[in-house]
């Protein structure tokens, strides 16, 4: 099944973190399935040109909003039918960046969207993560597998945030009766995902089409199950319709060596770049792929998109937005200076 295929219920939606990579696809989904969208960000580590294709588009709003103010209900007045809290940093160059950031957006910006999501009410659907499970001891990871995550590692700050965001929605569920529920979402990739965000499709295109030498951590052997970000959507607008309160995986079933991926990305673009090995990060996961057994059975959801497909399509976008080489010979014009 997929959300294309199915007829939604709601007349207006609110997508937190909205100009990111994932909340700008769920926007545009969204609308084009005939709901209203206020996309609310405060592009912290989203880009307003992620959306700007949206602009005047019937139904779409963009709103600079940071779900942590306590302004924040008063600029989204609603009334929403959907409330999809993805406003977090989700890179590990953004969360190690901002890490109170972080804290504040799982903690915070999760308890004012469920209030706000009780105030229309709403369903809600928190986007969480694989994260959850840490470096799992079990292989595939299903929903009731409780995690093996450093609560003061360097890593922490993104994995503590979703713990606590899911625990803060189970328990606005139980006590206020909130139409709530959770993602909890694994290696996604595509198009409008930042070129240097840290994470390892993004990199190795980038690298690959560079020409320079695609940097693999540790000795690569360490595995992700990559899913494409239309599926990805599919999943969680499928669940966000469910009405179910359980966390649910939505991820890829394909498992990679870190090292053939980027081996299988030099061998799609063709390019001539080497592998270099550096040094792992701490925390570093070694293995990662969600048992999607549950997705599967209560959303009728499986991931279509062929990996070959979607790693074309990723490579595609970012090598449209590579900058264009001068001619031979062409003088390169000033780069005039830029206030501080």
């Amino acid at each position: 099944m997929t959300a294309a295929t199915t007829c939604f219920p709601w007349r207006r939606a609110l997508v937190t973190g909205g100009a990111g990579f994932l909340g700008s696809h769920l926007c545009e989904r969204l609308l084009s399935a005939g709901t209203e969208v206020d996309c609310a960000d405060n592009l912290l580590s989203g880009s307003r040109g992620n959306v700007a294709h949206l602009d005047g588009a019937p139904g779409f709003r963009y709103v600079d909003c940071d779900v942590c103010d306590p302004r924040a209900p008063a600029l989204l007045p609603g009334p929403y039918d959907l409330v999809l809290h993805f406003a977090c940093p989700a890179s590990p160059v953004d969360y190690l960046r901002l890490p109170l950031e972080t804290l504040d957006a799982g903690s915070l910006g999760t308890r004012a969207m469920l209030a706000l999501a009780e105030r229309d009410r709403a369903r809600f659907l928190l986007a969480s993560t694989s994260e959850v499970y840490g470096d799992p001891l079990e292989h595939p990871q299903r929903e009731d597998y409780w995690g093996n995550v450093n609560p003061i590692g360097p890593r922490s700050v993104y994995d503590e945030s979703k713990r606590f965001a899911e625990a803060l929605v189970t328990a606005h569920a139980g006590a206020r009766g909130t139409d709530a529920g959770i993602v909890r979402l694994f290696n996604t990739y595509g198009p409008r995902m930042r070129a240097h965000d840290g994470r390892a499709v993004p990199t190795f295109v980038c690298q690959a089409l560079a020409g320079e030498p695609l940097t693999v951590a540790g000795d690569g052997r360490q595995t992700r199950s990559l899913c494409y970000v239309d599926d990805t959507v599919d999943g969680i607008l499928l669940a966000a319709a469910s009405g179910s309160a359980r966390p649910v995986n939505i991820g890829g079933s394909d498992e990679v060596t870190v090292h053939d991926l980027a081996t299988r990305i030099v061998e799609l673009t063709g390019s001539s770049s080497r592998i270099e090995y550096v040094e792992r990060p701490a925390d570093d996961p070694q293995r990662r792929r969600p048992d999607t057994t549950l997705a599967r059975g209560t959303l009728g959801w499986t991931p279509r998109v062929p990996w070959e497909e979607g790693i074309n399509r990723t490579v595609a976008h970012f090598a449209a937005a590579r900058p264009a080489r001068p001619a031979p010979g062409a003088r390169r014009q000033a780069t005039p200076p830029r206030a501080l």
